[in-house]
């Protein structure tokens, strides 16, 4: 008889760790689960809090995705209006200390803009039309069946998809279930308790609006102020990234103290009051498409729990993405952490089977490795800002904050450092590739190539922001057309 696996949530760390277990075990029947109605293409949903707002698929997880996937992620999202951004080349960065990033005839690592809700639904499309033996239903998980030593299964609430019954027997159960899984609450229900948690919280608040690209700006960069975590201030930032449909999303970011505002002048006078305003102009001549939407809270703050440290584990249960750990999505990195780890996932099936002994410890420690890259990246800047909860930063965090800021601004200028800083965004390369000669000795004599205090614009890009900036001082900003 064919095995079983019940996968807990239909988002992106879902859908990918699906598609892990198809790959490595193509006969394996797949119950993919989610408490939302999804929707029939790709829009917002509440299961998804941070779905409004801006995501970046990083070069190392679309690399996982499609050594995952039966057929080209990338092709899929390109044809559905996403677009493939070059970190050498394709885009206009202010860094914290007010340099601009060189733009560098070498392209560099490259990564996909869209909204979240394209990527979750092309991922489904392809895993649903390629996949037989993978099936999607809306349900909720209350528990897990079994007990400390084997999970058997998950325990089902009441409305629940028709003929899954209450009590929904597997071989394995992998918990993707997001940033509001319950597996804490779960695992005590079979025994196990216990499991370290951290929670790092800067008080970041999101603010995105859609915009109507303006005639003649469709090729405009993708363009990004950062936030400065050195000067003791909240952070404040923004960015302006092509999204399918001929549109802009703008997302802005503040820090506990820096907050963005949800209402439409006050929105623009944030980005327009940025350290560089060039996200102000290129918005101020564009048509909005949509009102303000503002995230808070428990959907911004970095949350860890180290269950591949837990004393006890059971068999035959997996944890991944945000359920795993989560970061200050202002990084970018939670669906290619996801889909790092089902990478790992796949393998280890592969190698020792869907019910092999301790193959859930191997895939939780193999995850773990790609976490943490990406938490020190999110979690060694956050402690630096003030009012943060959850840590202070200690001796280590200030030289690591130290030597970053000074690779930062060597990679303005320098393409070691520049190459070396993509790798690690990109989760392309472990943080220590910053460590590497070349990187190093470029951080300690800083760039080759002058800073500059205005970005690097090409002439043509020039005049269009020219154009748009002329509106910047209009008394108030535009009514939405229509809403999305």
């Amino acid at each position: 008889m064919p095995h079983k696996a019940v996968v807990i949530g239909a988002g992106t760390a879902g859908l990918v760790a699906a598609a892990a277990l198809s790959l490595a075990e193509p006969t394996l029947r797949i119950h993919v689960l989610d408490r939302d109605e999804l929707p029939r293409g790709p829009e917002n949903r509440r299961g998804v809090p941070q779905g409004r707002h801006a995501h970046l698929l990083m070069a190392g997880g679309l690399t996982a995705m499609e050594a995952l996937f039966p057929v080209s992620v990338r092709d899929r999202l390109l044809a559905a209006g996403a677009h493939e951004i070059a970190l050498g080349n394709g885009m206009l960065a202010r860094t914290p200390d007010g340099g601009w990033f060189h733009r560098w005839k070498r392209s560099g690592p490259h990564m996909i803009t869209c909204t979240r809700a394209l990527t979750d639904w092309v991922l489904r499309q392809i895993l649903t039309e390629a996949r037989p033996h993978v099936s999607v239903h809306r349900a909720s998980v209350e528990g897990f069946l079994g007990d400390a030593r084997q999970v058997r299964g998950v325990r089902l609430g009441q409305e629940t998809a028709h003929g899954l019954g209450r009590e929904l027997a597997a071989d394995l159960v992998v918990d993707a279930s997001g940033r509001g899984s319950g597996s804490l609450a779960w695992l005590a229900g079979v025994g196990i308790t216990g499991v370290e948690e951290k929670k790092i919280d800067s008080g970041l608040t999101n603010a995105t609006r859609i915009y109507r690209i303006p005639p003649g700006a469709e090729s405009f960069p993708l363009t990004l102020v950062q936030a400065n975590p050195y000067d003791g201030r909240p952070g404040r930032s923004a960015m302006v990234l092509p999204i399918e449909g001929n549109r802009w999303m703008v997302s802005a970011a503040g820090t506990r103290g820096g907050e963005p505002p949800r209402d439409p002048e006050g929105f623009l006078r944030y980005v327009l009051g940025l350290p560089h305003p060039v996200i102000g102009h290129l918005v101020s001549g564009a048509e909005p498409l949509t009102d303000v939407a503002v995230s808070r809270g428990h959907s911004t703050d970095n949350n860890r729990r180290y269950f591949e440290k837990a004393g006890q584990w059971p068999e035959r249960l997996i944890v991944l993405g945000d359920a795993l750990a989560t970061f200050n999505p202002a990084y970018g990195q939670g669906m290619s952490v996801a889909a790092l780890g089902a990478q790992v996932l796949a393998r280890e099936v592969q190698r020792h089977g869907l019910t092999g002994t301790g193959l859930s410890r191997r895939v939780l420690r193999g995850a773990a490795r790609h976490v943490d890259t990406a938490w020190s990246t999110a979690v060694g800047v956050d402690v630096l800002y003030p009012g943060v909860v959850g840590a202070r930063p200690g001796a280590a965090d200030r030289v690591a904050a130290w030597y970053t800021r000074r690779l930062t601004r060597a990679a303005t200028g320098t393409y070691e450092a520049a190459s070396a800083l993509w790798d690690v965004t990109s989760l392309t390369a472990p943080a220590a590739r910053a460590m590497r000669p070349g990187a190093l000795l470029a951080a300690l004599t800083g760039p080759v190539l002058p800073q500059t205090s205005e970005p690097p614009l090409q002439p043509s890009e020039r005049r269009i922001l020219e154009q748009l900036g002329s509106a910047a001082h209009r008394p108030s900003a535009p009514r939405p057309s229509h809403t999305t």
